[in-house]
């Protein structure tokens, strides 16, 4: 099959591993929760190669991620396995830590509150999750292009939205996290790290 493109993922990968190669530099493992196409898995294991990075997404985009994995070559980025944060059994994974990018405005509601539980559930104590994408504050969209962007998604799926910021961070608090760093980035999105405590 034809490797499936993200030119988003082209455009961020750069700035995104200037905030994560830090974050990880002291770990062995990372679980992606909704690997998309598989670039940035390839792009990021490639670059931090001390780090085993892990594959995940829905049963759709599985083939598309393979390919990009098979096709790179790389020891340690490992081939995606199925998982839906709101219908998959999560992993027995020892991982260090969990990233996401760009999912959390596609998930709905439950599908975050069950993100989130999850994550805390897989990881350690001081282990890590890091989220990358727009987030709305004080209930207000941070940019004009951010709400044009909002009402596209809701267009795509009624239930899909950018979040809000207050209501991540509650969530991750009530399940045994605290954020560590909002890190402001490029084109009106954020990377939140979240620590388990």
């Amino acid at each position: 099959m034809n490797k499936p493109y993200s030119e988003s993922c082209d455009q961020n990968k750069q700035v995104i591993l200037s905030i994560i190669s830090p974050l990880f530099s002291s770990l062995s493992s990372v679980l992606e929760i909704g690997s998309g196409t598989g670039q940035h898995a390839v792009y990021f294991a490639e670059k931090m190669p001390h780090l085993t990075w892990h594959t995940s997404d829905c049963r759709s985009h599985i083939d598309g991620i393979n390919s990009w994995v098979t096709e790179s070559d790389l020891n340690n980025v490992k081939p995606p396995f199925e998982l839906d944060v709101s219908k998959s059994p999560w992993p027995d994974s020892d991982v260090d830590a969990i990233f996401t990018a760009n999912s959390i405005h596609i998930m709905h509601q439950q599908d975050v509150v069950n993100f989130i539980r999850g994550a805390s559930g897989l990881l350690k104590q001081h282990g890590s999750l890091v989220i990358y994408g727009p987030f709305n504050y004080n209930g207000l969209y941070t940019s004009a292009s951010n709400e044009r962007f909002d009402q596209w998604l809701k267009q795509q799926d009624p239930q899909s939205c950018i979040k809000h910021f207050e209501e991540i961070d509650s969530l991750a608090n009530n399940n045994g996290m605290r954020l560590v760093t909002d890190y402001e980035m490029p084109a009106n999105n954020r990377i939140l790290h979240f620590v388990k405590i």
